[in-house]
Protein backbone atom coordinates (compact mmCIF):
# COMPACT_ATOMS: atom_id res chain seq x y z
CA UNK A 1 0.00 0.00 0.00
CA UNK A 2 2.86 2.38 0.84
CA UNK A 3 4.47 1.81 -2.55
CA UNK A 4 1.16 2.49 -4.30
CA UNK A 5 0.73 5.72 -2.33
CA UNK A 6 4.29 6.76 -3.20
CA UNK A 7 3.41 6.19 -6.85
CA UNK A 8 0.54 8.68 -6.50
CA UNK A 9 -2.38 6.33 -5.76
CA UNK A 10 -4.84 8.47 -3.78
CA UNK A 11 -6.85 5.46 -2.59
CA UNK A 12 -3.72 3.91 -1.08
CA UNK A 13 -2.84 7.23 0.55
CA UNK A 14 -6.36 7.46 1.95
CA UNK A 15 -5.89 4.05 3.58
CA UNK A 16 -2.60 5.21 5.11
CA UNK A 17 -4.34 8.35 6.31
CA UNK A 18 -7.08 6.35 8.06
CA UNK A 19 -4.50 4.07 9.69
CA UNK A 20 -2.53 6.96 11.19
CA UNK A 21 -4.92 9.90 11.64
CA UNK A 22 -6.05 8.90 15.15
CA UNK A 23 -2.57 8.90 16.64
CA UNK A 24 -1.57 12.07 14.79
CA UNK A 25 -4.70 13.89 15.96
CA UNK A 26 -4.13 12.78 19.58
CA UNK A 27 -0.56 14.10 19.46
CA UNK A 28 -1.66 17.41 17.89
CA UNK A 29 -4.42 17.79 20.47
CA UNK A 30 -2.09 17.19 23.39
CA UNK A 31 0.55 19.57 22.08
CA UNK A 32 -1.81 22.30 20.86
CA UNK A 33 -4.29 22.02 23.72
CA UNK A 34 -7.16 23.05 21.45
CA UNK A 35 -9.38 20.73 19.40
CA UNK A 36 -9.89 23.08 16.44
CA UNK A 37 -6.17 23.83 16.15
CA UNK A 38 -5.42 20.12 16.47
CA UNK A 39 -7.75 19.35 13.57
CA UNK A 40 -6.06 21.99 11.42
CA UNK A 41 -2.61 20.77 12.40
CA UNK A 42 -3.57 17.16 11.64
CA UNK A 43 -4.57 18.20 8.14
CA UNK A 44 -1.29 20.12 7.76
CA UNK A 45 0.61 17.00 8.81
CA UNK A 46 -1.02 14.86 6.14
CA UNK A 47 -0.51 17.50 3.48
CA UNK A 48 3.21 17.37 4.32
CA UNK A 49 3.17 13.56 4.42
CA UNK A 50 1.69 13.55 0.90
CA UNK A 51 4.20 16.12 -0.34
CA UNK A 52 7.17 14.27 1.18
CA UNK A 53 6.03 10.71 0.52
CA UNK A 54 8.53 10.22 -2.30
CA UNK A 55 11.36 11.14 0.09
CA UNK A 56 10.45 8.42 2.62
CA UNK A 57 13.43 6.09 2.51
CA UNK A 58 12.11 3.37 4.79
CA UNK A 59 14.96 3.71 7.30
CA UNK A 60 12.35 3.81 10.05
CA UNK A 61 8.79 2.61 10.34
CA UNK A 62 6.30 4.67 8.34
CA UNK A 63 4.37 5.41 11.55
CA UNK A 64 7.52 6.83 13.15
CA UNK A 65 8.18 8.98 10.11
CA UNK A 66 4.62 10.36 10.17
CA UNK A 67 4.89 10.94 13.93
CA UNK A 68 8.11 12.92 13.47
CA UNK A 69 6.48 15.08 10.79
CA UNK A 70 3.55 15.69 13.14
CA UNK A 71 5.81 16.81 15.98
CA UNK A 72 7.69 19.14 13.63
CA UNK A 73 4.48 20.63 12.18
CA UNK A 74 3.05 21.34 15.64
CA UNK A 75 6.28 22.77 17.05
CA UNK A 76 6.77 24.98 13.98
CA UNK A 77 3.23 26.30 14.36
CA UNK A 78 3.74 26.93 18.09
CA UNK A 79 6.97 28.85 17.46
CA UNK A 80 5.32 30.86 14.71
CA UNK A 81 2.32 31.68 16.90
CA UNK A 82 4.59 32.75 19.77
CA UNK A 83 6.48 35.12 17.47
CA UNK A 84 3.22 36.64 16.24
CA UNK A 85 1.88 37.01 19.79
CA UNK A 86 5.13 38.59 20.95
CA UNK A 87 4.64 41.35 18.39
CA UNK A 88 1.11 42.05 19.54
CA UNK A 89 0.52 43.59 22.92
CA UNK A 90 -2.76 42.36 24.29
CA UNK A 91 -4.27 44.17 27.22
CA UNK A 92 -7.30 42.75 28.97
CA UNK A 93 -9.32 44.41 31.69
CA UNK A 94 -8.88 42.72 35.09
CA UNK A 95 -12.62 41.99 35.33
CA UNK A 96 -12.49 40.23 31.94
CA UNK A 97 -9.66 38.01 33.18
CA UNK A 98 -11.61 37.20 36.34
CA UNK A 99 -14.71 36.28 34.32
CA UNK A 100 -12.59 34.01 32.13
CA UNK A 101 -11.20 32.25 35.21
CA UNK A 102 -14.63 31.81 36.74
CA UNK A 103 -16.07 30.39 33.54
CA UNK A 104 -13.29 27.86 33.01
CA UNK A 105 -15.42 24.97 34.26
CA UNK A 106 -12.54 23.29 36.02
CA UNK A 107 -14.08 22.97 39.46
CA UNK A 108 -14.20 19.72 41.39
CA UNK A 109 -17.86 19.24 40.45
CA UNK A 110 -16.77 18.79 36.84
CA UNK A 111 -14.69 15.75 37.72
CA UNK A 112 -11.11 15.08 36.75
CA UNK A 113 -10.33 15.40 33.06
CA UNK A 114 -6.65 14.68 32.51
CA UNK A 115 -6.68 15.84 28.89
CA UNK A 116 -8.28 19.15 29.89
CA UNK A 117 -5.69 19.62 32.63
CA UNK A 118 -2.82 18.89 30.26
CA UNK A 119 -4.29 21.36 27.76
CA UNK A 120 -4.38 24.02 30.50
CA UNK A 121 -0.62 23.79 31.13
CA UNK A 122 1.62 26.58 29.83
CA UNK A 123 2.79 25.74 26.27
CA UNK A 124 6.44 24.94 27.10
CA UNK A 125 5.50 22.76 30.04
CA UNK A 126 2.77 21.02 28.04
CA UNK A 127 5.16 20.31 25.16
CA UNK A 128 7.79 18.85 27.49
CA UNK A 129 5.23 16.70 29.32
CA UNK A 130 3.54 15.37 26.19
CA UNK A 131 6.73 14.61 24.30
CA UNK A 132 8.52 13.05 27.29
CA UNK A 133 5.89 11.36 29.43
CA UNK A 134 3.31 10.49 26.80
CA UNK A 135 5.25 10.11 23.55
CA UNK A 136 8.45 8.75 25.11
CA UNK A 137 11.04 11.17 23.70
CA UNK A 138 14.29 11.66 25.65
CA UNK A 139 15.28 15.10 26.96
CA UNK A 140 17.97 15.54 24.31
CA UNK A 141 15.55 14.59 21.52
CA UNK A 142 13.00 17.12 22.75
CA UNK A 143 15.73 19.74 22.98
CA UNK A 144 16.71 19.06 19.38
CA UNK A 145 13.09 19.16 18.17
CA UNK A 146 12.18 22.35 20.01
CA UNK A 147 15.46 24.24 19.85
CA UNK A 148 15.42 24.60 23.65
CA UNK A 149 18.28 23.46 25.90
CA UNK A 150 17.90 20.01 27.47
CA UNK A 151 18.20 21.56 30.95
CA UNK A 152 15.30 23.85 30.15
CA UNK A 153 13.28 20.85 28.96
CA UNK A 154 13.97 19.12 32.29
CA UNK A 155 12.86 22.23 34.18
CA UNK A 156 9.70 22.57 32.07
CA UNK A 157 8.91 18.90 32.58
CA UNK A 158 9.36 19.27 36.34
CA UNK A 159 7.12 22.36 36.31
CA UNK A 160 4.49 20.58 34.21
CA UNK A 161 4.37 17.64 36.60
CA UNK A 162 4.07 19.95 39.61
CA UNK A 163 1.30 22.02 38.02
CA UNK A 164 -0.56 18.92 36.89
CA UNK A 165 -0.27 17.35 40.34
CA UNK A 166 -1.66 20.51 41.99
CA UNK A 167 -4.51 20.78 39.51
CA UNK A 168 -5.48 17.14 39.91
CA UNK A 169 -5.39 17.32 43.73
CA UNK A 170 -8.14 19.95 43.76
Amino acid sequence: MLDRARAGDLDAFEQLYHEHVGRVFALCLRLAGDRQRAEELTQDVFVQVWQRLASFRGESAFASWVHRIAVNVVLTEVRSRRRREARVLTVAAPDALERAREGSGSGPEDGMDLEREIAALPPGARTALVLHDIEGYRHDEIAQLTGVAAGTIRAQLHRARQLLRKRLER
